[in-house]
C-alpha cells in the first residue's frame, strides 16, 4: 500500500494542509480563510479553535479528494503542522481556549516593552539572543493575559501556540500534556535560553511567568499522541494515526527556501514580511540593543537565523486589495495591480506609502498607515506600486543592518504567496542590490511539514540530505543598476521622512484617533 503524510500550515490568513505521497508529490490540497478581528486601534486578535475548525474542514476535503482519486487513506502515516511562531492563547485544565489568540501584529503591549527594556538587562540578549523585549513577542502577550484577562487569571492552565493547539486537539491531549517544539519555542522571544532548549527561571521570575504555565519543550518531530476517534470522524481520516509536535512556520519556510545551513538569506513573502540570514549562533553586532533583529533557533538541531520584519507587509498588500480596491473574493487581483503596476516608473510618481496599519514600533512606536503626495493622476496602480515600494524601504533597512555586521546578500532565496509576483521579485532585487531566486517545487512549509512527518515515522533516515535534493531553482532576477542607485536614493529620503520628519505628525495623529476612536493609549 502507497503511504502518504499530512501537513498543514497554519497561517495568519489561512490554513492549508496537503498530503503528499512518498514521493512527496501531492495528491490532495485544501486551503481556508482565516478570520482576523481589530477590537480596537493596534490591538489584533484570532480564534484558536477557529484555526482548529478549518484544519478539520480542510482535512476531510483531502481525505475526500484521495477518495475520489481510488487513493487510500489507510495509507496515511502520520500528520505534521506548523504555525505562527510570534503568537499564543490561554488555555484551561482541559485545553479549552479560553482568551483570544493574539499574534506579531498586535501592539497593545508597546508600553509595557518599554517597561521590560528600561530595565536594561544583559540576561535577555546572553541566554536568548534578543537584546530587547518586543510588542511582537508572546512572552509579553502571557503578561498581558495575566494582568487583564479575567478569564485566565480564573482558569489558566497554560499558554499555547496555534499549531500545537491543533495537534494537542487531534490526539485529545489536555493542558498538562500539552507542548511545543525547540524552534517555536524561541518564537517566545524572551523566557528560555535557545542553546539549551530550554525554559530560564530567572528570565520568567523577571519577566513574572510562572512556570507552570509554559509548555514542555519538545523536538518537532516527536509522536505527542495518536488521532482521536473524535477527530477521525470529522476529518474522514483513519483513527490511530502518528501525531507529530510540529514547527514554527518561519523555520519549516526556512528550510523550503533550502536554508539548512548557516550562510544563507531568505525573504518570507507572507503576511508578516520577514527576512532571514542562517548563522552559527548569537553574532553579537546583530543581537545588540536597537538592531530591530529577532533571533531564533531553527527546526533542525544546531540551526540559527536572525530575522527582520515588516509586521503588516503581506497584510498591507491583502488590506489594499481588500479594502481599498473592494476585491477580497478575487484572489487574481494581485497579478492585475502588478501587470498595471509595470508601467508606474520606480518611486510611484512621487507617491509614498507608509505601512503601518497596525502601528509602528520603537522610535516610530505611534505611527500610522497613511499615502503621502498624491495628486489628481493618483491612480489604483500607482497606489500599489507605492505599497510594494514601502514594504522595499522596510527590507532595505534590515538589509542594511545585516550587510554592517558582514553578512553576505549577494543571493536571497524568496519563498511563500509574494515569490509568485515577477514584478515584486524584480522591484526586490533592485531595492537590495541582489541576485533574487525563487524555486520550481516551493511547496511552502507544509510540504516541508509531510517530509518530518515522514521522518517521525522513520519513513525518512536522513532528513538532512532528502530536504538537500528537494528543490530546484525556478527563475533568477538580477538587479538593474539604474533603479538600484534610484532607490536607494529615494530610501534615504523616506527614512527621513518617517524617522525625522513625521515625528510631530505621528503624535498629532494619535491624538486624533484617540479623540475619533477611543484608542488604548
Amino acid at each position: 500500500m502507497e503511504k502518504y503524510y499530512v501537513g498543514f500550515d497554519a497561517g495568519t490568513q489561512s490554513v492549508k494542509v496537503v498530503i503528499c505521497n512518498e514521493r512527496m508529490e501531492c495528491v490532495a490540497s485544501a486551503s481556508k480563510p482565516t478570520t482576523i478581528y481589530y477590537p480596537n486601534p493596534g490591538w489584533v486578535e484570532m480564534d484558536v479553535d477557529e484555526y482548529l475548525r478549518l484544519t478539520k474542514a480542510c482535512m476531510k476535503e483531502c481525505a475526500e479528494q484521495m477518495r475520489a482519486k481510488g487513493l487510500a487513506v489507510e495509507g496515511i502515516q502520520s500528520i505534521m503542522g506548523d504555525g505562527i511562531i510570534c503568537g499564543i492563547a490561554g488555555v484551561d485544565r482541559e485545553g479549552h481556549a479560553i482568551t483570544p489568540y493574539i499574534n506579531y501584529l498586535d501592539s497593545r503591549t508597546a508600553r509595557d516593552v518599554q517597561a521590560i527594556n528600561a530595565m536594561n538587562l544583559d540576561i535577555w540578549g546572553k541566554e536568548t539572543g534578543n537584546a530587547e523585549a518586543n510588542c511582537m513577542f508572546p512572552a509579553m502577550f502571557a503578561r498581558w493575559f495575566l494582568e487583564n484577562s479575567k478569564a485566565f487569571q480564573e482558569k489558566g492552565a497554560k499558554f499555547i501556540h496555534n499549531a500545537p493547539y491543533i495537534l494537542a486537539h487531534l490526539a485529545g491531549l489536555s493542558a498538562e500534556e500539552m507542548f511545543i517544539d525547540w524552534g517555536a519555542m524561541s518564537g517566545w522571544g524572551l523566557g528560555y535560553n535557545v542553546y539549551t532548549k530550554e525554559w530560564s527561571k530567572e528570565q520568567l521570575d523577571l519577566l513574572k511567568l510562572d512556570m507552570k504555565y509554559m509548555p514542555k519543550i519538545v523536538k518537532p518531530w516527536d509522536i505527542i499522541g495518536k488521532l482521536t476517534e473524535e477527530a477521525a470522524e470529522e476529518t474522514g481520516l483513519p483513527a490511530g494515526i502518528p501525531i507529530c509536535a510540529g514547527a514554527g512556520d518561519t523555520m519549516q519556510s526556512m528550510i523550503g527556501s533550502g536554508i539548512l545551513e548557516a550562510g544563507h538569506a531568505v525573504d518570507v513573502a507572507g503576511t508578516c514580511s520577514m527576512f532571514c540570514v542562517s548563522t552559527d549562533g548569537i553574532v553579537p553586532e546583530l543581537s545588540r540593543k536597537g538592531s530591530g533583529l529577532i533571533f531564533n533557533s531553527g527546526t533542525l538541531p544546531g540551526t540559527y537565523f536572525y530575522w527582520g520584519f515588516i509586521r503588516t507587509g503581506g497584510l498591507a498588500l491583502r488590506w489594499y486589495k481588500d479594502n481599498i480596491c473592494k476585491k477580497e473574493e478575487d484572489g487574481d487581483y494581485y497579478q492585475d495591480l502588478s501587470a498595471g503596476a509595470r508601467a508606474v516608473p520606480v518611486g510611484a510618481n512621487g507617491v509614498l506609502f507608509l505601512p503601518y496599519l497596525t502601528g509602528g514600533m520603537g522610535e516610530i512606536a505611534n505611527a500610522c498607515g497613511c499615502f503621502l503626495n498624491m495628486t489628481m493622476d493618483t491612480d489604483q496602480t500607482v497606489l500599489w506600486r507605492a505599497v510594494l515600494e514601502a514594504i522595499g524601504y522596510d527590507y532595505m533597512e534590515i538589509t542594511d543592518i545585516y550587510r554592517g555586521a558582514g553578512v553576505d546578500l549577494s543571493r536571497i532565496a524568496i519563498t511563500e504567496g509574494g515569490s509568485r509576483d515577477d514584478l515584486w521579485n524584480q522591484m526586490k532585487s533592485d531595492m537590495l542590490d541582489s541576485k533574487v531566486i525563487t524555486f520550481k517545487n516551493a511547496g511552502g512549509a507544509v510540504v516541508i511539514n509531510c517530509m518530518f512527518g515522514a521522518y517521525a515515522v522513520e519513513d525518512i533516515h536522513e532528513i538532512k540530505e532528502r530536504l538537500e535534493g528537494y528543490l530546484e531553482v525556478k527563475k533568477t532576477y538580477y538587479p538593474e543598476k539604474e533603479n538600484t542607485e534610484k532607490y536607494r536614493e529615494l530610501y534615504q529620503t523616506q527614512k527621513q521622512l518617517v524617522k525625522q520628519n513625521m515625528g510631530p505628525v505621528f503624535h498629532l495623529l494619535e491624538r486624533i484617533r484617540v479623540q475619533n476612536l477611543g484608542e488604548n493609549v
